[in-house]
């Protein structure tokens, strides 16, 4: 291995950069997780999630990805053979109806050319047709990571309830949580789905499921058999701010000091950084003369911006160009947009000078792969991100 001086650029949309902050929390030794100690500490971050899921009701974290936090939200509230509508908005949106029919429930998947989010008028169709109540959840990933797209959310929350129809509403957040607006309780969810790797600024290993009343009733009813993902021990053991099978307690120490960070901050902000950042990239990729994977102004993500190539192939190549030149990585396409995309992740621990480094890679990168585009990307995004903060 030959030393490369600077910082290693990770611009793929997760896991992101974990600040200094952070890793010095995380560096904390080891205490008992069953101690007074950890106690306080977790106290402060149970209480804390809330106020980053916005809601007045539990949150819990188990030790896993995002991928058990699903399985979790699916187990807990659902039976075999129960029927869900999910839609194939992109890679993990398919994952995650493909571990739903693992369990034997019947999905009722909305194709989708990977351009778009769920459409919340499809939501109204499919639930006022369903006269005898047989769909019993709307699954849907808010930002899909694979292709830059967000959903309505809010919208579909409107849709479920002019249908006047019980479903549960489950939400994927795994992507979107600290970095895209996101009301739990003000939006009717029965349950978020979210990690820590991604706006949380954390290394992988925490899973999380924010959950309503209403959630909560189901899963006391409902057929799935489960031990390491059950709430009711979980929630049980959080009533004293403990656990009921080892957490990653330096991972909670780290989460601590992200919730303490994004308050900091404030919210609004962090929203609004990740906005800007969004357009600014945009506005780059339009000045290349290249096109954006997502297609709906309204659902453009500010978490990642997935970028076609010229004649649909050539991003795996254009991706090994920029790390062997500039110390970069960009993420990869996924599934039916391998090799086709390639995605500039802007979410998390991330300032206006960073964001242009990354676009100078990119814009550098393109040339040196022999990418058809028109130079000017990176001075569009200066001049919007400066107009910004005027």
């Amino acid at each position: 291995m030959t030393f490369k001086s600077g910082r290693h650029f990770l611009q793929i949309p997760g896991p992101s950069n974990v600040p200094d902050r952070i890793l010095h929390a995380i560096g904390h030794p080891t205490i008992d997780h069953r101690g007074p100690e950890f106690q306080k500490i977790s106290e402060e971050v149970l209480l804390g999630c809330r106020r980053i899921f916005k809601t007045s009701g539990p949150v819990l974290i188990f030790p896993t990805s995002g991928t058990g936090a699903w399985e979790a939200s699916l187990i807990n509230t659902l039976s075999p053979g129960d029927k869900v509508l999910m839609f194939e908005t992109g890679h993990f949106a398919t994952i995650w109806a493909n571990m739903a029919r693992k369990y034997g429930l019947e999905v009722d998947f909305v194709p989708t050319n990977w351009r778009h989010g769920a459409d919340p008028q499809i939501v109204l169709e499919k639930l006022k047709e369903d006269k005898d109540h047989k769909i019993k959840s709307v699954n849907i990933v808010h930002n899909e990571t694979s292709t830059g797209v967000a959903s309505r959310i809010p919208e579909i929350r409107k849709a479920i309830d002019e249908a006047n129809h019980p479903a549960l509403f489950m939400v994927d957040t795994i992507s979107s949580l600290g970095s895209l607006d996101y009301c739990h309780e003000e939006w009717k969810v029965d349950v978020t789905i979210s990690c820590s790797q991604k706006g949380l600024m954390l290394p992988p290993g925490l899973g999380f499921n924010a959950i309503s009343e209403k959630a909560l009733a189901a899963s006391r009813n409902n057929k799935f058999k489960r031990h390491f993902w059950d709430w009711s021990d979980m929630l049980k053991s959080n009533e004293i701010y403990l656990y009921p099978s080892t957490p990653c307690t330096n991972l909670l120490f780290g989460l601590r000091e992200s919730i303490k960070m994004l308050e900091e901050e404030g919210l609004d902000n962090v929203f609004a950084r990740h906005d800007r950042f969004g357009e600014a990239t945009r506005r780059a990729v339009r000045a290349w003369g290249l096109e954006t994977l997502c297609e709906e102004p309204l659902e453009y993500s500010s978490v990642l911006t997935a970028v076609m190539m010229p004649g649909g192939k050539g991003a795996d190549n254009l991706r090994k160009v920029i790390l062997e030149n500039f110390n970069m990585s960009l993420g990869n396409g996924l599934g039916k947009v391998a090799d086709k995309v390639f995605r500039i992740g802007h979410l998390g621990d991330l300032n206006d000078l960073t964001l242009i480094g990354t676009l100078a890679g990119v814009e550098m990168g393109l040339a040196l792969a022999g990418v058809g585009h028109t130079k000017g990307g990176v001075a569009a995004a200066m001049e919007y991100l400066t107009e910004a903060m005027a």
